[in-house]
Formats: C-alpha cells, structure tokens, sequence
C-alpha cells in the first residue's frame, strides 16, 4: 500500500470523530472527520453509512492501519437528508411574497 493510492473501501463502522473502513484481509482505515469535507461536518452519515464501498485516497499507512481522505475524491458529493429538506418548503413558497412586500415598504 502506498501514500497517495486511491482504493475500494467498505465502510464498517461510524463514530462521532471518523468512519472506519475495512480495504481488505490485510489493511483497515479511518477517515477522520476532518477527512469528509473542508467545511463543517455534521454528521459523517451525510457522506457515507455502513455497508458503503467508496473510493478513497491514502493519507498514510502505519503498518496494516490506514489514514483515508474521502474529501481529496468526493470534493462536492454531500448527501442530504430529503425529510430534513422538505422543511423549507415554506420559505420557498413565501420567499416571492416577501420580497415583494420588502420592497414595497422600502420603495418610499
């Protein structure tokens, strides 16, 4: 395994500071959080959930432990969790009404 290869990971298990991912019988890895995107995380299973096998970059390896890069591949694929989208529909359906009445009040 060497720095900078890009590899087949499954994602096996998800922790509040990093995902880890089984590569093969010999290697493991972590994607740490910082590792998922240059801007703020939520949460990691906006970007992946167990069970997913994705492609990932080599940061370093330490014997048969590997440190991942998801963000380095995966620059703007963010997942989103559509329940959690629909909760702006109203500001959608308002957002022309005011706009227009700021600026009718501000017209003067």
């Amino acid at each position: 395994m060497e720095l900078g290869s890009i590899i087949k990971g499954e994602i096996t298990a998800i922790k509040p500071y990093g995902a880890f991912v089984k590569v093969d019988e010999d290697y493991i890895g972590l994607i740490h959080i910082s590792e998922f995107s240059d801007g703020f995380v939520r949460g990691i299973e906006d970007y992946v959930n167990i069970g997913d096998v994705i492609d990932l970059k080599v940061l370093d390896v330490i014997n048969n432990r590997l440190s991942l890069s998801y963000k380095a591949l995966h620059k703007k694929k963010k997942r989103y969790n559509i329940e959690l989208l629909t909760g702006f529909e109203p500001l959608k359906e308002e957002l022309n009404d005011w706009i227009e009445n700021y600026i009718m009040k501000n017209d003067d």
